[in-house]
C-alpha cells in the first residue's frame, strides 16, 4: 500500500447497551418511557409505578405482552400490594393487537433515525427528546387492521369473527 492511499477503518463497536421500557395510552396517544441497563423486573415495576404518576386514574388496566418479566414473582408481589391495577395479557402469537409496537416504531424514526451516538448519555438524551415531540403531538391511536384482514393471518383456526348491531 502506498502511503498517500486513501484508508477507511469502519467502526462496528458498541458504546454500551441500554433498554427502553415504555407505555402508550391509545385513547389520547399519551406516551411514557424509563431506560434501564437491563430487562428485568425490577425495571418494568418502576415503569408501572411511573405510568400511575404520569396517567393519574383510580384504576388502570395495563394491556401486555408475554415477556417473561411481565409476569415474574417481582411483578405479581408488587402487583398484589396494588389492586388498583389490573394485568391483561395478550394471546400469544398475536402481535399485531399489541398496540405499542407501531409507536415503537415512531419513536424510532423520531429520535434515532440518522443520528450516530458516541454514549448512552446521547442515545437517552434523543430518546426523551423524541418522546417530548411525540407528546407534544400526539393524537389517538386509530388501529388501521380490521376484522376481515386478521383471518388470513389467524389461519381459520376455528376462529369465527362476527360483527353485532345491537340496538338499546
Amino acid at each position: 500500500m502506498g502511503k498517500h492511499r486513501a484508508t477507511f477503518e469502519p467502526d462496528y463497536g458498541r458504546r454500551g447497551k441500554l433498554w427502553v421500557h415504555g407505555a402508550f395510552e391509545p385513547v389520547t396517544g399519551q406516551a411514557t418511557i424509563l431506560t434501564s441497563p437491563g430487562r428485568d423486573s425490577a425495571s418494568h415495576i418502576r415503569l408501572l409505578e411511573q405510568v400511575m404518576i404520569e396517567f393519574p386514574a383510580e384504576r388502570w388496566l395495563f394491556i401486555e405482552d408475554n415477556l417473561i418479566i411481565h409476569s415474574s414473582r417481582e411483578v405479581k408481589l408488587a402487583l398484589a400490594s396494588r389492586p388498583e391495577i389490573q394485568i391483561q395479557f395478550l394471546p400469544k402469537y398475536a402481535c399485531w393487537l399489541n398496540l405499542i409496537e407501531p409507536w415503537w416504531k415512531q419513536l424510532k424514526s423520531l429520535a434515532l433515525k440518522g443520528q450516530r451516538f458516541e454514549d448512552l448519555d446521547q442515545l437517552t438524551q434523543a430518546l426523551f427528546a423524541g418522546l417530548e415531540y411525540w407528546n407534544k403531538h400526539r393524537h389517538p391511536y386509530s388501529w388501521k387492521k380490521r376484522p376481515q384482514e386478521q383471518l388470513p393471518v389467524l389461519g381459520g383456526f376455528g376462529v369465527q369473527l362476527r360483527s353485532y348491531n345491537l340496538a338499546i
